[in-house]
């Protein structure tokens, strides 16, 4: 562990890893301050905080669908450093957009007719960011770093991601909304002065024409990835886990608000604790395999992750909200008597998460020639949102059902069960 902590004092990793560590602090300090400020002050139903959660959700995941295909092209095509610099510059542009949403949504004016849509403009456009970084932080680490290194700079990259996820998501509820619309420029801005040291990482293969018919490409690189059985395995894995994610970051704030009655700061304690959860897993993973890509620990991760979820649940069901008309504010919430039972399974769900997904990933980017990584991330992201829009999906349509949605939290518990079969012929396939 020692030694992977060691990676943080080179150059040819902590730029990337300072570079990816603030893109995903911007993205969730912009999307939370948006989803909760919405959920908290505009809408005032559960089904139609629920909706608008799901659409944010399916906006930024979107363009991971249309354009992975393209980005991993690209990364594998070209200087995965250039690319970063391009792309880190686009992400300035794109927060100015967000924080003039942000502003007029705090003044009140025309909330419905240019602030929200302005918001869900600039959401989409930081999908179109991360769409085209996500290969190239997975995909570049091969090649900067020694085999040994790469599972544990993935479980660095993976803890990091998830530290900066909490960072954001703590700010984003505590924060007033008009300092935070200044807070993702000044992000972004210098997340593209920590992009421009990354060292240089040219192709390593012979360049081809870029196929930009964005259907055509997509279907050829995911066939030309999925008909390898353990690849097929181990992304169907990782994207019925992120389905798994999707429906329950879609049922985060109004869970919070609705059932456990409580205020916007402890649906960013929620989310916060979700993220913490990650990063122990994506650390102790690395401990427990030693540094080896494996998918050992996969399918018991993911059984421990549902029973978690079903713990959580019942914790739900026992919890004795505020009186009618009003909230819990974070300190009443803390000193609630099944807040901590609360906490500890929701911190088991995400922990469980990261011993099972950060393995995989590394499994992606280790299996496959450096100079093919970017496209099999690429393909793993497509699939990957797929699966997230079938999420948000069915919580959308759960909810429209009428389902409350502390129930939906049982379908969730449920998708772990083929989730853990799928890993498991993982590890009897490669292990």
């Amino acid at each position: 562990m020692q030694a992977s902590f060691r990676l943080l004092q080179k150059r040819r990793f902590l730029p990337l890893f300072v570079t990816q560590l603030l893109g995903a602090f911007n993205d969730n300090l912009f999307k939370n301050a948006m989803v909760l400020f919405v959920v908290y002050s505009v809408y005032n139903d559960e089904a139609s905080e629920t909706w608008f959660s799901a659409v944010a959700t399916g906006v930024f995941i979107l363009p991971f669908f249309l354009l992975s295909a393209l980005s991993g092209q690209l990364a594998d095509q070209r200087d995965k450093a250039a690319i970063i610099r391009v792309v880190k510059a686009a992400e300035i542009l794109i927060m100015l957009v967000g924080a003039a949403g942000l502003a007029l949504i705090w003044s009140g004016q025309w909330v419905q007719t240019l602030a929200i849509p302005l918001l869900l403009l600039a959401l989409f456009a930081m999908g179109i960011h991360s769409t085209f970084f996500g290969p190239i932080k997975y995909a570049i680490l091969p090649q900067h770093l020694h085999d040994d290194e790469v599972l544990g700079g993935t479980g660095l990259v993976e803890a990091g991601t998830y530290i900066a996820i909490l960072a954001g998501t703590i700010l984003a509820g505590i924060i007033p909304i008009e300092i935070a619309a200044c807070a993702v420029v000044v992000t972004a801005i210098i997340g593209y002065l920590a992009g421009r040291r990354v060292p240089p990482a040219p192709s390593l293969m012979v360049s081809q024409p870029i196929d930009l018919h964005i259907i055509r490409a997509s279907t050829t690189l995911v066939r030309g990835t999925m008909h390898i059985p353990r690849l097929f395995l181990a992304i169907m894995s990782i994207s019925l886990f992120w389905a798994i994610g999707s429906v329950l970051f879609i049922q985060f704030p109004p869970l919070v608000k609705n059932v456990l009655t409580a205020d916007k700061a402890v649906a960013s304690l929620f989310l916060a604790i979700f993220s913490i959860g990650i990063a122990i897993g994506s650390v102790a993973i690395n401990r427990l395999l030693g540094g080896h890509v494996s998918a050992r620990y996969a399918p018991a991760s993911v059984v421990g992750m549902g029973v978690c979820v079903i713990g959580f649940h019942i914790v739900c069901r026992m919890w004795t909200p505020a009186p009618s008309g009003e909230m819990l504010m974070l300190m009443d919430f803390i000193e609630h008597p099944m807040a901590i039972p609360l906490g500890l399974s929701l911190l088991g769900v995400a922990t469980f998460g990261g011993m099972f997904v950060v393995p995989l990933y590394a499994f992606l980017t280790t299996t496959v020639e450096k100079c093919e990584a970017a496209r099999t991330v690429a393909a793993n992201n497509i699939v990957n949102s797929g699966a997230m829009v079938v999420g948000s999906v069915i919580a959308i349509g759960l909810s429209v059902a009428g389902l409350p949605v502390i129930d939906q939290l049982l379908l969730v518990a449920a998708m772990t069960v083929p989730c853990a079969w799928l890993a498991w012929r993982l590890h009897c396939a490669c292990d």
